[in-house]
C-alpha cells in the first residue's frame, strides 16, 4: 500500500496571533483571515519489509530510523514527525515528507505538513478522524514539539482550503468561508520570501507574554488588529480592494510594534520599495522576523511590485489560491521498501 497526502500552506491576511489561546478571550469578536495557497506540504507512506520505522525529510536531508514507534517520542532531529508516529502507534513503514514552501517561511508550512501527515497516518492505521479531532491532534502535538502554545488558524486552511475567517469565541472556534472570488484576490497579491528564516514560536510567545503581563500598548495594538480584521472581512465581501489594501497596511503598522523582532531593516526596505512601486499595503506573514511577506495592489501594478521586491533581495514565490485542502490518496499495489 502507498499513501500520498498533501495540504496547502496559507497567507494570513489579518488577525494573526490572536488565534493563540487565551489571547482571543481578551478581545471579543476576534477573528483571523487567511487564504490557502498552492505551495503544499507533501507526505508519502510505504510499507517496509520489516517492522522498523524510517522517517525521511527531503527538505533537510534528515533521516531517522527506529525499531518501534515507542522510541520516537524524544531525542531525534524530526520531532514533529516522530511525535505523530508515536501518537498513531504506527510501525513497519517509511514516511517521507517534502514542503514546497521555503523553510521558516511563515506561511504555516509546519502546520500544513502536520495536517498532511495526520491524514496519511489516519489512512495507514485505518483510523478515520473527524475534522475537529484531527485539528485537535495536530495542534496539541505541535505544541508539545515547539514547547509554547500554538494558534488555531494555521491548521484550518491546510485542512479545508479556500479563503476564510476563523472566528474565535468563548464557545469555540469556527471556520467560515468568505464569499470572494479567489482570482480577484490572487491577482492583487505578490508573495515573496525575504531569504531569512524565522522561528514563529519565539515572536508569538513574546507577544503573548507581554499581553498577559499587562503591557497596555501591546493590548491596545491587539485590539486594533482585531478591529482591522473585522473591517477587512467586510471589505473583502464587498470587493472593496482599496479598503483591503488600507487594512493590510494598518494591520502591519500595529503588528510590527508588538515585539522588537517582528520587523527588520531588510523587511522595511522591501516593503518601502513595494509601496513606491504601487503597493497599497504589505505585511510579513506569520510571526515576522523573516520568512515571507506579501504586498497587495491593483493588478496593473503587480509587475512593478514584483520587480521592486526582487531588486531589494526578496525571492518572488508564484502561487495560486487553493480551493482544496487536505488530499489523501491510497494505492493498494505498492511494493514494500526493503529494510
Amino acid at each position: 500500500m502507498l499513501i500520498e497526502s498533501s495540504a496547502p500552506t496559507r497567507i494570513d491576511l489579518a488577525g494573526g496571533t490572536l488565534d493563540i489561546w487565551p489571547l482571543y478571550l481578551f478581545h471579543e469578536r476576534a477573528q483571523t483571515l487567511n487564504a490557502a495557497i498552492s505551495l503544499r506540504a507533501r507526505c508519502s507512506i510505504r510499507p517496509r519489509a520489516d517492522k522498523r520505522i524510517a522517517i525521511f525529510s527531503e527538505d533537510t536531508g534528515t533521516r531517522v530510523e527506529a525499531n518501534h514507534w515507542s522510541e520516537l517520542r524524544e531525542n531525534h532531529d524530526l520531532k514533529l514527525l516522530g511525535r505523530l508516529l508515536h501518537y498513531f502507534q504506527a510501525e513497519g513503514l517509511e514516511l517521507r515528507t517534502r514542503c514546497e514552501s521555503p523553510v521558516g517561511a511563515g506561511i504555516a508550512g509546519s502546520s500544513a505538513l502536520n495536517i498532511a501527515v495526520c491524514g496519511a497516518l489516519s489512512a495507514w492505521c485505518e483510523r478515520p478522524l473527524a475534522d475537529e479531532l484531527l485539528l485537535q491532534i495536530a495542534q496539541n502535538v505541535e505544541a508539545q514539539v515547539i514547547d509554547v502554545p500554538t494558534g488555531v488558524q494555521d491548521y484550518r486552511p491546510a485542512l479545508f482550503g479556500g479563503i476564510s475567517a476563523v472566528e474565535l469565541n468563548v464557545d469555540g472556534v469556527r471556520r467560515v468561508a468568505i464569499d470572494v472570488d479567489p482570482r480577484e484576490l490572487q491577482d492583487r497579491i505578490v508573495l515573496a520570501y525575504t531569504n531569512a528564516s524565522r522561528n514563529s514560536g519565539i515572536n508569538n510567545w513574546e507577544m503573548t507574554k507581554r499581553h498577559i503581563d499587562g503591557d497596555v500598548e501591546v493590548q491596545s495594538r491587539f485590539g486594533r488588529i482585531r478591529d482591522v480584521a473585522g473591517a477587512m472581512r467586510g471589505a473583502l465581501e464587498r470587493r472593496d480592494w482599496t479598503a483591503v489594501g488600507e487594512h493590510v497596511a494598518d494591520e502591519w503598522e500595529n503588528r510590527k510594534r508588538l515585539a522588537p523582532g517582528v520587523t527588520t531593516p531588510a523587511i522595511e526596505a522591501m516593503l518601502h520599495a513595494a509601496r513606491k512601486a504601487g503597493a497599497a499595503g504589505g505585511k510579513v506573514c506569520g510571526a515576522g522576523g523573516g520568512g515571507c511577506l506579501f504586498c497587495i495592489g491593483e493588478p496593473d501594478r503587480i509587475p512593478a511590485i514584483r520587480t521592486a521586491l526582487a531588486d531589494n533581495g526578496a525571492r518572488i514565490l508564484d502561487f495560486q489560491i487553493e480551493a482544496e485542502g487536505l488530499k489523501v490518496d491510497t494505492r493498494i499495489d505498492a511494493q514494500p521498501v526493503a529494510g
